[in-house]
């Protein structure tokens, strides 16, 4: 019954697909599952003895444990956020496939992948940056995930021997003005937004759905999310499946 009721879903998401000619997609880390990048969230927290207790992974990721406590965090970071082995899996390829048929006109994602890119999306706004961008915080010199992800230890710049950060939102840092203008003026202009691999918990990002005045919402994850209930077309399955089977289908 499920299975059939998912079938039916798909084939409704693949005629708003065909009688969309403005679509952006909004995606979550369950956009990254799929390619085996688990939400970092997920991952357990590590004891602290400065702390005495278990810092959370959001703990970890915060801009003040970086500022304070660098050699750990690239620890947690390198072990937890980079995946350079990770390929693009259907949805990133059926979105891909979507832009290159002018039907789609952006991504904004939460992810910090960069999976969108290598699948072949141009327009992508990364409201939480990317792990394949990072600068010296002296001398503004950049470098590849792979310089961080190689260095012993706190990765340090080699003209200047800065410490170099990766371009990602940490917890307790704002998102990128332009980056967010760029996203909300995208859902502006949409006649259909597609919601997928989100539970929409995570602000301010969650809160860019409210900027949409389109004709259709689509929400695609597997749990239930606050936003079903202003959905046209609800979907609790995988991402990456609904989405390419949608696409094949349109």
């Amino acid at each position: 019954m499920e299975k059939n009721m998912t079938d039916e879903n798909i084939t409704k998401l693949a005629h708003i697909i065909s009688e969309s000619n403005n679509i952006v997609f909004f995606g979550g880390a369950g956009v990254s599952t799929a390619s085996g990048i688990p939400d970092f969230r997920s991952a357990e927290g590590l004891y602290s003895m400065k702390f005495k207790r278990t810092l959370s992974p959001e703990e970890l990721v915060s801009h003040t444990y970086f500022v304070r406590f660098p050699e750990q965090f690239f620890e947690f970071y390198k072990k937890h956020l980079i995946y350079p082995k990770a390929e693009p899996n259907l949805c990133h390829k059926a979105l891909a496939r979507l832009e290159e048929q002018g039907k789609l006109k952006a991504v904004i994602t939460q992810n910090i992948d960069g999976l969108h890119q290598a699948a072949g999306s141009k327009k992508v706004y990364e409201l939480h940056g990317s792990v394949h961008r990072n600068y010296c915080m002296d001398c503004g010199e950049f470098f590849d995930g792979n310089y961080v992800l190689n260095a012993d230890g706190v990765p340090k710049c080699e003209k200047c021997q800065g410490m170099v950060k990766p371009d990602v939102v940490l917890y307790e840092e704002a998102l990128d003005d332009k980056v967010v203008s760029g996203a909300i003026n995208a859902i502006m202009s949409a006649d259909t937004m597609i919601v997928g691999g989100t539970s929409l918990i995570v602000y301010p990002a969650a809160g860019l759905l409210r900027y949409f005045n389109g004709k259709h919402l689509v929400l695609i994850n597997k749990t239930v999310t606050s936003a079903d209930k202003d959905a046209d077309l609800v979907i609790h399955d995988d991402i990456a499946k609904v989405m390419w089977e949608a696409v094949e289908r349109s």
